[in-house]
């Protein structure tokens, strides 16, 4: 078996790469090849941080495993972890892989894979709300699917938003969340935000959202009148409908039904739901992460792993 590093993952696992990844695991998770149990959260006492434990199988190839992630927001790095590869034909532990890294690409990529299903075809202006590592990730990764003639970035700390603008091309910094999205095609929101930052009286008719940092019930990018007015889309159904925090407070307050989820992106890979409606349609992609990504993702890490002899082979026995 291998042992993979954050440096091998880099080395490994380029864009293109993980977004075809993501487009197996989709249609994995759609096409019922999965076996995804619910993420679960162990808080950590008197401590800003928990473990989240994502378990899970999928079919082709035949693999299982899992994945163990410390997050902690008062840490240089917040997301620590491994992704744990298991050949499903004889149980054998293929591969340890640091989970940080590979989870921000392959985070990454499945949004950018639901832009290039979802986005109008001439979207070419992108807003990212934050200024992380999922930020800078998304640049990245909506450049792999749309040609952008121009990024917005904004932050709450705004030295932070220009730092991040220096290091893209064609790329600026906003004061405001308004001033970011006013005339933009695609938004990324990738903060840790628990309240509403992107609000439905900013955002133009015609664009595509990528809802990335709340992960949980009780959190929220977007407010709900933004979710009302939009074609909603996710990851996985299930998910979506437990913990997707912006879905969640929608449907609370009335104001959607919950046939107001169209589905999954893999359900759109699939032909088995419709796209976006019009060139003025708002369409929102909700991305909670499932462990069929990140076995998707192991898997292509560790056949390149394989062909160009990276990694440290090592026995446990």
């Amino acid at each position: 078996m291998r042992l993979l590093t954050a440096a091998d993952v880099e080395a490994l696992f380029p864009m293109t790469l993980a977004i075809e990844a993501m487009r197996s695991a989709m249609t994995q998770v759609s096409n019922g090849d999965t076996i995804l149990p619910l993420r679960q959260h162990l808080a950590i006492p008197n401590a800003a941080g928990k473990m989240a434990i994502m378990p899970g199988y999928i079919a082709k190839p035949p693999r299982f495993g899992l994945k163990t992630v410390s997050k902690f927001t008062n840490a240089a790095q917040s997301h620590v972890g491994t992704v744990q590869l298991y050949d499903a034909t004889n149980g054998q532990l293929l591969a340890i892989i640091e989970g940080g890294s590979l989870t921000a690409i392959r985070t990454a990529a499945a949004s950018a894979l639901a832009t290039d299903l979802l986005a109008r075809p001439d979207a070419a202006r992108l807003a990212i709300l934050g200024t992380g590592e999922q930020a800078r990730r998304h640049a990245a990764a909506m450049a792999a699917v749309r040609p952008l003639s121009h990024i917005r970035i904004w932050g709450r700390n705004l030295a932070n938003a220009r730092a991040l603008a220096a290091t893209l091309p064609n790329a600026s910094a906003a004061e405001t969340v308004a001033e970011a999205v006013s005339d933009a095609d695609i938004i990324c929101t990738t903060t840790p935000s628990a309240t509403p930052i992107l609000h439905a009286e900013d955002v133009r008719p015609g664009t595509h959202i990528n809802l990335v940092g709340s992960a949980i019930p009780t959190t929220a990018e977007a407010d709900t009148a933004l979710v009302a007015a939009s074609e909603f889309y996710g990851d996985y159904n299930e998910a979506t409908r437990a913990q997707a925090g912006e879905f969640r407070n929608a449907l609370a307050e009335g104001l959607i039904t919950p046939d107001h989820l169209r589905g999954e992106i893999g359900e759109l890979l699939l032909g088995r739901i419709k796209g976006r409606s019009s060139a003025s349609a708002l369409t929102i992609y909700k991305s909670l992460g499932v462990t069929a990504q990140d076995l998707a993702a192991a898997d292509a890490i560790v056949a390149a792993a394989q062909k160009q002899g990276l990694g440290t082979e090592f026995t446990l026995t």
